[in-house]
């Protein structure tokens, strides 16, 4: 139970920290830093989901979308088949982040990465009303 707080409350710290500069003005090294939070922002949430449905359903998975697909599958209410699929679509995107040196992938990136915090953030909250 220790460890999956630990992760929880270092999702909710790197979601906070996405969400800051999410309110910050555009620049290039804002859109960069944004890009930046965003991957430790994700990698703390799958982490996050993972030790969930290992400790609480007794889930094993071992990969952002394995455990995105069990967290659909196992049928707590958490996500729906539409969330499902756009946290697939943000694993994509994630592993396009080694590729932001391409003026357009991060120009694309950086416009989704809003919306995916929202979806992180909602997923969050109906972790902690349960």
């Amino acid at each position: 139970m220790e460890r999956l707080k630990l992760r929880h409350d270092e999702f909710k710290r790197a979601v906070q920290t996405l969400r800051d500069i999410l309110n910050e003005n555009f620049s290039i090294i804002v859109r960069d830093a944004t890009i930046q939070r965003f991957e430790y922002t994700f990698e703390t949430f799958w982490k996050y989901i993972r030790e969930y449905l290992r400790e609480k359903e007794g889930i094993a998975c071992n990969s952002p979308k394995g455990c995105f697909r069990e967290l659909f599958s196992a049928g707590l209410s958490i996500i729906d088949e539409e969330q499902t699929n756009k946290l697939l679509e943000m694993v994509d995107d994630r592993n396009m982040t080694s590729h932001t040196y391409k003026e357009e992938v991060a120009r694309n990136l950086y416009q989704k990465i809003g919306e995916y915090c929202s979806l992180m953030e909602k997923v969050l909250s109906k972790f902690e009303n349960m």
